[in-house]
């Protein structure tokens, strides 16, 4: 892979969801040694440190079972602005923070894309579909929300619009294994790409992926990768507070992340949900860190063995 210029954007978002512990997520993945190891691999590596979200009061007509909107709606303003500019100089890889972030990552790289007559295109590897509005969510979670913002759903009182949205084509969810009522109903009514696990223990992980990436490649796309934890099954990945048993193996990520490496169309990146109060010895935050590599070029032959015990 030539190299990249790679700009690290903490994003310490901890409301999207009521359990804490997401803020020390990009600290982690630092710890973890993200700079170094995409340095290794030969890219320019630069660390803009920590975001954070300007004051705000709360809109009216948010629900009021939603938690902390209106930190929230900061947020996304602050990292859509961040985005945006970012994409002018290299690839970001913005370090999470709860799924939330993404209402603002996304929305950010959209309205860039849009400047440069590029289609944008997101690739949400995730065991949730994270449809829902603020008025369809039953737990008042927004990090349960980021899709259903980008492709521009209504009810998102007091957040910046979302002046390009997402196409719903060109959206893919793969991973999936907890969908609800309320939004598999709201799925089934759009042209958003979804693959659960079920299709994939059936055909494999690599073909709905390569015919997705093959669309974005057609499109001549920008691509928007937002990697959650809970992919991962949490045998292997235990530091996220909604961990779902079945997700995918080790080996299964790798090949989606070595894929999108293969592709060359990866142009931005979220690593989310990364709690690590719940992690064992640094465990997930590493098995992340090792994934962002793999898909910015590092392969079988050089990728190093780690002793977590």
């Amino acid at each position: 892979m030539p190299a990249k210029d790679i700009i690290l954007i903490g994003a310490p978002v901890d409301s999207g969801k009521d359990r804490r512990g997401c803020l020390m997520g990009p600290d982690a993945y630092r710890t973890a040694g993200i700079a170094e190891a995409l340095a290794d691999l030969g890219h320019r590596v630069s660390d803009r440190g920590n975001l954070s979200p300007p004051p705000t009061v709360p809109a009216p007509g948010m629900p009021p079972h939603v938690h902390a909107p209106a930190e929230t709606a900061a947020w996304t303003a602050a990292l859509m602005t961040a985005a945006q500019a970012t994409m002018q100089d290299g690839l970001p890889i913005f370090l999470g923070g709860d799924h939330s972030l993404s209402l603002g990552s996304v929305a950010g790289v959209a309205a860039h894309a849009a400047l440069t007559k590029r289609p944008q295109f997101v690739l949400w590897l995730d065991a949730h579909s994270d449809y829902h509005t603020p008025q369809s969510t039953a737990s008042g979670n927004l990090h349960g929300t980021p899709i259903g913002y980008v492709t521009g759903r209504a009810g998102f009182h007091g957040f910046p619009p979302m002046a390009d949205p997402i196409p719903e084509q060109n959206i893919c969810l793969l991973g999936l294994r907890s969908v609800d009522a309320a939004e598999r109903a709201a799925l089934e009514q759009t042209n958003i790409r979804r693959h659960d696990m079920r299709e994939i223990d059936e055909r494999g992980i690599s073909s709905p992926l390569s015919e997705f990436l093959d669309h974005v490649a057609a499109q001549n796309g920008a691509l928007h990768v937002s990697l959650d934890v809970d992919f991962l099954d949490p045998s292997v990945a235990p530091a996220v507070g909604t961990t779902v048993p079945g997700g995918a193996t080790i080996r299964e990520a790798h090949l989606v992340m070595e894929m999108i490496c293969d592709s060359g169309l990866m142009t931005s990146l979220d690593l989310v949900e990364l709690n690590p109060f719940l992690d064992e010895r640094g465990r997930t935050a590493q098995v992340m860190v090792d994934l962002a590599a793999s898909a910015l070029g590092r392969r079988v032959f050089d990728r190093p063995t780690h002793a977590h015990i």
